[in-house]
């Protein structure tokens, strides 16, 4: 069921009594600024949202959050929600509700989330669970072109990741002399795979 289906089903059938919001991707910025004042203000008692809440949503008010069709997610958007909840007094919860086409790994996963709150630990998790993935193309999963062995793990590609960023900030088109060498691996891997599918 859709978000704008959904909330207008809670609204009728199941909560009457109370404001119910609702936030998605295709809303102008203005029109989710506005949700979200709403929302913060206590204007709105439920606020019904897709993945755009995952960041940036801090409501120290808010309570509980459900996400439906949990086993889609992977573990760090999981952690991501429910990270916008318990920011304030108030005890609060975060409830998984599966689907019903629920595998195995879907349930690694939910236990994952549910056996604790490191967001480093859930990393590994996903790490393991996942693998890492291509760093250099588009997979997001599986296992890389770079044929990475065991002694790569998610601290460090953070650590690496942070790095790029930093690189990318000061100098985006390798052009320093200290970021030759670099820029000639890069069009290098850039040669190698042109032409490879990237599904």
């Amino acid at each position: 069921m859709s978000a704008v289906k959904q909330a207008a089903f809670l609204q009728s059938e199941v909560f009457p009594q109370h404001r119910i919001g609702l936030l998605h991707g295709r809303l102008r910025p203005d029109e989710k600024d506005a949700v979200m004042a709403d929302f913060a203000r206590g204007d709105l008692d439920i606020l019904v949202a897709t993945s755009v809440v995952e960041v940036g949503i801090d409501v120290p008010n808010a309570s509980v959050m459900m996400i439906e069709g949990a086993e889609r997610f992977g573990l760090a958007q999981l952690h991501q929600f429910r990270g916008r909840v318990g920011r304030g007094e108030h005890a609060s919860y975060c409830l998984l509700v599966a689907g019903e086409e629920l595998t195995e790994e879907g349930v690694a996963r939910l236990e994952a989330v549910e056996q604790t709150t490191d967001g480093f630990k859930l990393a590994e998790i996903d790490w393991q669970m996942r693998g890492p993935g291509d760093l250099m193309g588009t997979r997001q999963a599986g296992v890389g072109m770079l044929h990475l062995t065991e002694v790569m793990n998610p601290r460090l590609v953070e650590v690496t990741q942070r790095e790029a960023r930093t690189l990318y900030a000061e100098d985006p088109d390798l052009a320093r002399a200290e970021h030759a060498l670099l820029a000639y691996r890069i069009r290098q891997l850039q040669d190698a795979t042109a032409g490879a599918d990237i599904s």
